[in-house]
């Protein structure tokens, strides 16, 4: 029964996170086209760290990151046309797939779908 207890505590404990470190890309489907986002991550259990980058919107740091089981939330500060606004991640891990929603200050909403690379 304590072997039981502790396989069921170590199992309980590993799963609590998903690790999702490494690098993913992501795409969006929006009224001016597709647009593209790369990010890089790293998971120390439920924190999450990294940096995102897209061609419209250069390189970008990921704050206040958290992972709960399988779901990710993380913020980025990103300018466009001189106004720099804050974009907001949540995100459902599935394999080597995530899907985001993404919702940001001034109305701004998008999917983005974005797939394990390394």
């Amino acid at each position: 029964m304590k072997w039981f207890l502790l396989l069921a505590a170590f199992f309980a404990l590993n799963l609590s996170a998903a690790d999702v470190t490494g690098t993913w890309k992501g795409s969006a489907d929006t009224p001016n086209g597709k647009v593209e986002r790369t990010f890089v991550f790293k998971s120390d259990g439920a924190k999450l760290t990294g940096e995102t980058s897209s061609e419209m919107l250069g390189k970008s740091t990921i704050e206040d990151g958290k992972i709960e089981g399988d779901t990710l939330s993380f913020n980025i500060k990103v300018k466009f046309q001189d106004n720099e606004m804050t974009l907001h991640y949540t995100g459902k891990v599935s394999g080597d797939e995530i899907k985001f929603h993404v919702e940001g200050d001034q109305g701004i909403s998008l999917d983005y779908t974005a797939k394990k690379l390394s």
